[in-house]
């Protein structure tokens, strides 16, 4: 069992920005995305716990050890401050490790994040968790997307080579059996995000055919919120542009309470 997750570094700059996946993906997702921000920020990404190369890593088993086991990993790198990126499952984890070590916590930008609502499309994760080969893996990043999106061959081709490993496809599946008991999800109390002083901005697919977008209602007011036209659940794939530019943003907010700004654009 590896002792913390694996990640990959690049960039160069002043501020460090994490990026977490979603669950089944792997850190090519954010291939894109980090190359657009690489030149003014240095810039890490994790394969969670369960995952890829992490698939041995301690903190497999939900989005509460996984934040321990990334929060850890930080600590040792001497990571004093950072932005956290997380998709989905990975919203979740960075919301988590926000709320365990605040001050550690320059930004979070969480796009999709679980644990926002109890609803979940638990047949289409059990069926993602589940795909291999290319046709499988393609068909079920299509199902999750808007009907219009094409999902990315380096995605496709990246999460493909990575179910190859003996025991991940069993690991995911016994995952997303877990996350979906009673076809739920476990749900972040709102009181404990309404403790969460640092900038927040939550974006959401106007059609995410996983997490309901209406999850997205009642955030706590400092939050920022932003929906994306024409996008569904896969936001890194279908939009790495504007998720490049979002993050790029919310790293540049002060700590501050304010109104929540609702924005709209199209992928």
């Amino acid at each position: 069992m590896l002792p913390f997750p694996h990640a990959v570094e690049g960039g160069t700059g002043p501020k460090t920005i994490v990026f977490l996946h979603g669950f089944g993906a792997c850190r090519e997702i954010w291939r894109d995305v980090m190359a657009s921000l690489a030149a003014e920020a240095k810039v890490l990404a994790y394969d969670l716990p369960g995952h890829g190369h992490s698939l041995q890593c301690e903190g497999t088993g939900g989005a509460k050890v996984a934040a321990r086991a990334i929060l850890a990993d930080l600590v040792e790198r001497r990571l004093s401050r950072v932005h956290l990126v997380g998709h989905s499952l990975g919203g979740a984890i960075a919301t988590l490790i926000a709320l365990a070590d605040p001050g550690r916590v320059a930004s979070l930008t969480l796009l999709a994040p679980g644990g926002f609502g109890p609803e979940i499309n638990a047949a289409l994760l059990r069926r993602y968790a589940a795909a291999s080969g290319r046709k499988q893996i393609r068909a079920s990043l299509a199902a999750m997307s808007a009907p219009r999106s094409v999902p990315p061959d380096h995605v496709v081709d990246a999460l493909c080579l990575m179910r190859e490993q003996p025991g991940q496809l069993q690991t995911l599946t016994d995952m997303a059996a877990a996350m979906t008991r009673d076809e739920r999800q476990g749900v972040i109390p709102r009181a404990q995000l309404d403790a969460l002083d640092m900038p927040v901005m939550v974006v959401w697919g106007a059609e995410d055919p996983l997490l309901p977008v209406g999850q997205a209602e009642a955030l706590p007011p400092h939050f920022h919120l932003h929906h994306v036209l024409d996008a569904g659940h896969m936001l890194v794939e279908e939009a790495p542009d504007l998720v490049a530019e979002i993050v790029r943003r919310n790293t540049r907010r002060r700590a501050r309470r304010q109104r929540p700004v609702y924005g709209a654009a199209a992928s």
